[in-house]
């Protein structure tokens, strides 16, 4: 059984117990790690594909170690002008083991929310400290109407 599943923007043809290296993932060494954008699943004749990716299949993996890759040179010349410039990068990787791949009933993984409030205007607070953007967004919290052609004095005379 094999799976085609995107892993740190790249995709990557895994079977069960492969190590894979990869660009270099956010997690510790030792965690497990698991990535549900699987492309395609192949189980002897029965091949599944998404569009563009299948529900409920997932991919586990367990990061072994942190690793720097082989050098690259990258060299710059311009003849006859005399310049010359070298350059070397070394890839940040991961090295991954996949321990398993779950063709249906998985749970997605959870993602995390981002969380955007507007700042509340309380009695203590400073008006004239904030700009015009927070004042303008203050406003439209508080269904304040024609708020958007208000100058700052207009806006701070309004909220209080």
């Amino acid at each position: 059984m094999y799976a085609i599943v995107e892993i740190a923007g790249q995709q990557f043809k895994v079977e069960k117990d492969q190590k894979v290296f990869v660009n270099r993932l956010a997690t510790e060494e030792g965690e497990a790690v698991s990535f549900d954008n699987v492309l395609l699943l192949s189980d002897g004749d029965n091949v599944t594909v998404g569009a563009p990716a299948i529900n409920g299949a997932q991919v586990g993996a367990k990061v072994l170690k942190h690793l720097k890759g082989d050098k690259v040179i990258v060299f710059k010349k311009k003849r006859r002008k005399g310049y010359r410039v070298k350059n070397g990068h070394r890839q940040a990787l991961t090295e991954i083991v996949i321990e398993s791949i779950v063709a249906s009933g998985a749970k997605p993984a959870a993602k995390a929310e981002k969380k955007v409030e507007a700042p509340k205007a309380d009695a203590s607070q400073d008006l004239s400290a904030l700009t015009v953007a927070e004042l303008r967004e203050l406003a439209k919290a508080k269904d304040i109407s024609g708020f958007s052609t208000m100058k700052k004095a207009e806006l701070i005379a309004a909220l209080s």
